[in-house]
Formats: C-alpha cells, sequence, structure tokens
C-alpha cells in the first residue's frame, strides 16, 4: 500500500521542481540575453568609430576568459552541449555548480567583445546545470535526472526566443532523442512557467519580421534554398571542427588566440555585421524593403558575409570563446537567403519576396547544423510571429537536414573523433 504513496510524493516533486527550474532559467536566460544585447551595442558603436578595436576587444574577451579559466573555473574550458551529453550518458558525470557562471559569463564576455557566436548554447548548458543540481539537492529519483536536465534546456530556449514550442523540441531533438514517462509534464511545467515569466517581464521579440504570403511558384526556389542551405551547414559544421583539430596542435592558448584574434579582427573590418551574434546585422536587413535590400547590399558582398561567418565562427571557438553553431546558422542562413533571392529577383527576374527567403534560409541552416528540423523550422515560424510560411519552412528544414546528414552525418556536437578541444 505504501508504494502509490511514494510514487505521488515523487510525482509531487517533480511537479514543483519543474515549476522552480522554469523560473530560475527564465530569470537566467533573461539577464544574460538583456545585458549582451544591450553591452554587445554599445562595443559595436565603439569599434565602428574606431576600427582597432575590432582586434583589441576579442583579445581583452579571450584574454578575460583564459584568467577567469584559471583562477575561477578549475582550469577547464567550456565544450558546449557536449558536457549535457556526457552528464546524461553516464551517471557519474555530473554538471558542477561552477557551469552555470562559467557559461554565463564567458559567452557574455565572448559575444559582447565581437566573437562570432552567440549566447544561446552558453544559456543552454547554464540551464541544464541549473536542472541537475535542483535533481541533486530535491533528492528526487534517478530517473527524473534526465526529465529535469531536458526540462531546463528547454526553459533556456523559451526565454531567449519567446519560443516554448522551439524550446520543446529543441530538447527532445537535440537533447533527450527520445521522450520518457515523464519527460512531457516536467518540459510543459518548466517551459509554461518560463514563457508566463517572459509575459510578466513584457520581454520584446528578437527580431520583428512581417511576413504577407508566398506563392506556389516560389517553391522550387525554396527547395533549391534548402539545399544550398544543407551544404552550407556543412561548410559551418566541418569549419568548427577543421579549426579545433588544427589549432589544438599548437598546444599553448596564446597562439591560438593570437591566430582567433587576427581573423576575427581582419574580418570585422570587412563585414562589421559578423560582430558578436550578429543579430543587429539581421535586424537591419529586415526593416528594408526590397529595393533598399538590392541597392544597400551588393549580392557579392553578402555571399562574402555567409562564406565568413563559419570561419570567424570556427576561430572564435578554437581561440577558447565561449557558445556554438545556433546564432551562426540563423546569421547565415538569412543572409544566405538574401544572396539567393536577390540573384533570382535580378538574373532571373523570379519575383521572389526577399524575407521570405531570409526566414526559410534561417530555417534550413539551423536544421542541417543541428539535424533538428522541427525546432528549426517552429522555431523560425516563432521568429515571423504567424504560420503563413508553416508547408515551405516544414519542407526546407527537412531537405535541408538530409542534404546535410547525406553529405556529413555528425553535428559539431555528434562528432566523435578524438580531439584534444572538443567543438563546442
Amino acid at each position: 500500500m505504501r508504494k502509490p504513496y511514494k510514487v505521488s510524493v515523487e510525482l509531487i516533486k517533480l511537479i514543483l521542481i519543474s515549476v522552480f527550474i522554469g523560473l530560475l532559467c527564465g530569470v537566467l536566460g533573461y539577464t544574460l540575453k538583456k545585458s549582451t544585447e544591450h553591452t554587445e551595442a554599445i562595443l559595436a558603436s565603439w569599434a565602428a568609430l574606431h576600427p582597432v578595436l575590432y582586434f583589441l576587444l576579442p583579445l581583452s574577451g579571450f584574454s578575460l576568459i583564459y584568467l577567469l579559466r584559471q583562477s575561477l573555473f578549475k582550469k577547464k574550458e567550456n565544450k558546449g552541449i557536449k558536457e549535457i551529453y556526457d552528464s546524461l550518458q553516464h551517471k557519474k558525470a555530473k554538471l558542477p555548480f561552477y557551469k552555470i557562471p562559467s557559461h554565463y559569463i564567458n559567452g557574455f564576455l565572448t559575444v559582447i567583445t565581437g566573437g562570432a557566436t552567440g549566447i544561446e548554447v552558453s544559456a543552454v548548458v547554464a540551464t541544464a546545470t541549473i536542472g541537475s543540481i535542483s535533481h541533486q539537492q530535491a533528492k528526487i529519483h534517478l530517473a527524473f535526472r534526465k526529465e529535469l536536465i531536458c526540462a531546463a534546456t528547454a526553459s533556456g530556449v523559451t526565454i531567449l526566443f519567446g519560443n516554448p514550442l522551439a524550446g520543446l523540441l529543441f530538447a527532445y531533438e537535440v537533447i533527450a532523442k527520445k521522450m520518457g514517462r515523464f519527460y512531457l509534464l516536467s518540459a510543459l511545467l518548466a517551459t509554461g512557467t518560463t514563457w508566463g515569466f517572459e509575459q510578466l517581464v513584457r520581454d520584446e521579440p528578437l527580431f520583428r519580421i512581417k511576413i504577407n504570403d508566398w506563392h506556389l511558384h516560389a517553391l522550387p526556389y525554396f527547395i533549391l534554398t534548402a539545399i544550398l542551405a544543407g551544404l552550407h551547414s556543412v561548410y559551418l559544421t566541418r569549419c568548427v571542427l577543421f579549426f579545433k583539430n588544427r589549432i589544438a596542435t599548437l598546444g599553448a592558448y596564446w597562439p591560438r588566440v593570437l591566430i582567433g584574434v587576427l581573423l576575427l579582427g581582419g574580418s570585422l573590418l570587412l563585414f562589421p555585421q559578423l560582430y558578436g551574434d550578429g543579430y543587429h546585422g539581421m535586424k537591419a536587413l529586415f526593416v528594408l524593403s526590397p529595393e533598399q535590400l538590392s541597392l544597400q547590399y551588393p549580392i557579392v558582398m553578402l555571399a562574402g558575409i555567409f562564406l565568413l561567418k563559419p570561419v570567424v565562427t570556427a576561430a572564435t571557438l578554437s581561440a577558447g570563446g565561449d557558445g556554438g553553431v545556433f546564432a551562426p546558422s540563423l546569421f547565415a542562413g538569412a543572409f544566405l537567403g538574401l544572396a539567393l533571392a536577390l540573384l533570382l529577383n535580378r538574373y532571373f527576374h523570379a519575383g521572389v519576396v526577399p524575407v521570405n527567403f531570409m526566414v526559410i534560409g534561417m530555417a534550413a541552416v539551423l536544421s542541417g547544423c543541428l539535424h533538428a528540423p522541427y525546432t528549426a523550422a517552429f522555431l523560425a515560424l516563432g521568429l515571423t510571429d504567424n504560420y503563413i510560411l508553416l508547408v515551405p519552412v516544414l519542407i526546407v528544414s527537412f531537405i535541408a537536414w538530409l542534404t546535410a546528414r547525406q553529405v556529413f552525418p555528425y553535428t559539431v556536437y555528434s562528432y566523435k573523433k578524438a580531439i584534444p578541444y572538443a567543438a563546442q
């Protein structure tokens, strides 16, 4: 007779802890997002006036990260989502408390000083650590450990993008891989609490994208975009793995920093849009009319931007920056989609809508990089605040994912080759 009582107590604990996790993750993600966004805008504007800062800011950022690691964070480099995988696969591989400030501070420093990543992976690992520690402190059933870690990661994505569905799908496709018995309950409670917190603080959406319509004649062009985006996602993945592998052979930390600073600073001189997570550059695209886009962004310039983004992202991570490929995927996808739309309109008189291709490109490259088509599709749709592009976005997400898998069946998180500094 005591078993049902024990089960009910464990279930009540799971419910309460899930809500608590959702609130904590909401506060953590919100403060990280807002502080990064505000500080990045200030430093990027300073660098635009004084180009030498394109070299000095990354140098100071990477140096601070190294010094903090040596003095506060047990001399260990952050390994991004791989840390969550290791924790879930090995019961004794726990996420220690210091991973919260380590990822929070290092992610913040990386992006504000120009590092070409984003805070998404930093926030996801920090929130996953909240889930892991909550499980330990509550002394709840061991079977709920994975559920709480996944619920925390779902909350992290929810607060960053204001999209609970994208958070749930990310936790399932990228982290959990399969749905446990209580996964949905815990994740729904956590993301629901996080979304409620976001509504309370009235957080602004990351982008304001207005989609009016799409036409069937554009579908073949969407498919072409998906294939190119799938190939580009492989290019991004291989860049990160190549740099991590080659730069690691240098051994000493400071040569890696020097190479990263020179590559990043030189690229920022050419294309300031590459600074940090690049969201400021993307926002500039979404407020322009098709005519303004065509005049202000030559196709060669757009091609240079989306081709250089994987290189500077890889250089940032190999130099010790904290982050991953989430923001770079969205950035590269937007510029790839815009370049293709302008090319089709200018030389083939296709009459396509550039903003539609930017959204399509974002979903497609993200899908190819994460191998998570549902996450990519619904995150991109959430950014538009409507589901007019539901059908084409789902189609391109799956085509990009299949294309990427056929060419290179790994992500930066699933690649198994042993290298000294695992891809973040």
